[in-house]
């Protein structure tokens, strides 16, 4: 079922476009991407989409009674709105069928038979298919369902809307959209304030939805595993692709080849056909050469334009990084908390030459405080950090505090110190971050997010560090941007310690992944995806040991004794004789043992230490040895 149509749709604010012709259907169960460098018009069209903005040309339709719902980025809170009260009101027609439901059931208890009783029995049955239809019948489960997922405790459902952080109120934006349910979701960057625990979540969830969605994201691991479909808004034509990122990349890398060989084929024709004109025009072949140059007017009229992507700074280099010491950082018991506690206790790390360390958590877990510490722009409550031998580092932060606003962008690319400073050069390294012409004369403080972003990584290239630590490099790039910067950074050879919530970021950039937990900080050798596949396989082998245990205790319980009247004769013992209480004390304390022995095997200073591994395994393989003894001899005494 088709549930939004676009037919024409055309947008302009100046001399050129921002998109024109743009025509499309979204049926019920699709979840499109929509993608494009920042400044394409992605949000002018989802705007065009709701009727928030009229479109210069073309009409947006949907069926008699199908609902469009846009995420909004911000948004006003009446006095004294909680955080239940926002998420709730997205229920608020569920709760209302509910009573209504409730009141309908009374009255037809009262009447039996008749037209009143019939009218009753068919809104009651079109009451109940609807709650079907949106999975509207536990709807306090729901509401806690979804603010758990986007990272709310329960001890948050009755904060005041107004005390919150911006990011918390957008994530109660988020909630209310999802529980409102439209049949087409429009979601522009759902995942802007969400740690990686609540995308995770939100990517789980989106394929549930019944209706249609419509995405604008910049992060490509959401769209791998969220989105069916993918629209290309670029040069004010939207193109569309089959299937998810990925795909879409594949898929335009061949349409651009196909469309640069039919260009180059037309070329030939054409040059071909004009040298003809050029030595015919006149002679006998004069009418041939007519008959030529209307062939050329014909293929001019239909020539194949290949898109040229604009990759929002393709040439971003960084400063060819100097050899430092085999030990880069060397953080020791480092911890940091305020007055609502430790964010973090006693974190070691030792960072060497050539690392690219990325930095995961859940949201408010200390990772931005934990670089800030590293740098020396906080001061830790313990610990130390030592830099190494020939070690300069270059710091990134999120909130873009090393660019002034009052600075223009030329300015703010300036080194510490560097004086006298060449502004041809400042010009230089902005272009190669996608800052050009005017642009490097523009205050910082009028600029976007995504170009603020740009300056400041301009600003760290123009440095001459070989150790980098980043805090959220990739907010506010777009696709194309991102890329570039990845290949920036691989191409750098330094020491990267950084933080980001962009996982496909995370896969390509970092050969160690430091994971903050409420247990604690852990170490894990490889990039993002090895570190999911390791934690996802131990969760499954530590459920599997837990269900095994449980399934042997219950047997070695209610495993009956045999009857000594009649039996026949005990077969010898294994094991001398011990209380089943004692066994069962030895069994829970063997397995603590082996719970520490894991956690010391994935400790980074024993995965290190080839012998200090050896050891710790041996202890490990005892330990789960006597644990089956233990087991047995469980089972012989109940037996």
């Amino acid at each position: 079922m088709v549930l939004l149509s676009a037919a024409d749709l055309s947008r302009q604010f100046d001399r050129t476009p921002v998109f024109k012709q743009v025509t499309f259907d979204v049926r019920a169960g699709e979840r499109v991407g929509l993608v494009g460098p920042n400044g394409t018009g992605k949000t002018t069209l989802m705007h065009c989409l709701i009727g928030r903005e009229t479109p210069d040309t073309g009409a947006v339709t949907t069926p008699q009674g199908a609902t469009v719902g846009l995420l909004e980025q911000e948004a006003t809170f009446p006095p004294g709105r909680t955080l239940m009260d926002e998420a709730k009101a997205g229920l608020a027609h569920y709760y209302a069928l509910h009573k209504e439901s409730e009141k309908i059931a009374h009255k037809m208890a009262e009447v039996w038979e008749g037209p009143e009783a019939e009218k009753l029995h068919r809104r009651f049955d079109a009451i109940q298919e609807e709650l079907t239809r949106h999975d509207a019948f536990e709807l306090d489960y729901k509401v806690e369902e979804v603010l758990g997922g986007l990272g709310f405790t329960k001890s948050q459902y009755d904060a005041d809307l107004a005390e919150m952080s911006g990011g918390q109120r957008s994530r109660a934006i988020l909630a209310k959209l999802l529980l409102t349910d439209p049949d087409v979701m429009l979601l522009d960057e759902p995942t802007n304030h969400l740690d990686v625990a609540g995308t995770e979540w939100l990517e789980g969830y989106l394929p549930r939805v019944g209706g249609a969605v419509i995405v604008v994201s910049h992060d490509r691991y959401f769209l791998d595993n969220v989105t069916t479909r993918t629209f290309e808004l670029l040069g004010g034509t939207l193109h569309e692709y089959k299937g998810n990122f990925s795909v879409y990349r594949s898929q335009r890398e061949e349409r651009l080849k196909v469309l640069e060989r039919t260009a180059e084929k037309q070329r030939d024709t054409i040059e071909k056909a004009e040298r003809f004109v050029a030595k015919n025009r006149y002679g006998t072949k004069s009418k041939q050469a007519q008959s030529k140059l209307k062939s050329i007017a014909k293929l001019e009229e239909d020539r194949v334009e290949v898109p040229v992507y604009d990759e929002s700074g393709p040439r971003m280099k960084f400063s060819p990084a100097d050899r430092t010491g085999d030990k880069t950082l060397d953080i020791v018991n480092l911890s940091k908390g305020f007055d609502e506690g430790p964010l973090f206790e006693n974190v070691s790390l030792r960072v060497e030459r050539g690392d690219r360390i990325g930095i995961v958590g859940h949201n408010g877990c200390g990772k931005t405080t934990f670089l800030k510490c590293v740098v020396g722009n906080i001061t830790p409550d313990t610990g130390t950090v030592t830099e190494g031998a020939n070690v300069r580092v270059g710091y990134f932060d999120q909130r873009l505090d090393s660019v002034s606003p009052e600075d223009t962008a030329v300015d703010a690319v300036r080194p510490p110190g560097d004086d006298p400073f060449n502004p041809g050069f400042g010009r230089g390294m902005l272009a190669k971050f996608g800052v050009k012409d005017d642009m490097g004369l523009m205050k910082v403080g009028a600029m976007s997010g995504g170009e603020k972003t740009r300056v400041a990584l301009a600003r760290l290239a123009t440095g001459d560090y070989n150790t980098m630590v980043l805090d959220e490099p990739t907010n506010h790039l777009d696709l194309w941007s991102r890329d570039a910067l990845e290949r920036a950074l691989l191409e750098f050879g330094g020491t990267l310690l950084f933080v980001s919530h962009d996982r496909y970021f995370m896969d390509r950039i970092a050969t160690k992944v430091l994971v903050f937990t409420p247990e604690g900080v852990k170490e894990h050798e490889g990039n993002y995806s090895e570190y999911v596949a390791f934690r996802d396989a131990t969760k499954a082998a530590e459920d599997a040991h837990a269900a095994s245990l449980d399934a042997k205790r219950a047997t070695a319980k209610t495993k009956a004794p045999a009857s000594r009247n009649g039996a026949a004769k005990e077969a010898p013992k294994k094991f001398p004789y011990k209380p089943a209480e004692q066994i069962e004390a030895e069994i829970a304390e063997t397995e603590g043992a082996i719970e520490s022995l894991q956690t010391e095997l994935a400790a980074p200073e024993i995965v290190r230490d080839g012998a200090a591994v050896k050891k710790v395994q041996k202890k490990y393989d005892r330990a789960k040895n006597r644990l089956a003894e233990l087991w047995e001899h469980l089972e012989e005494v109940a037996g």
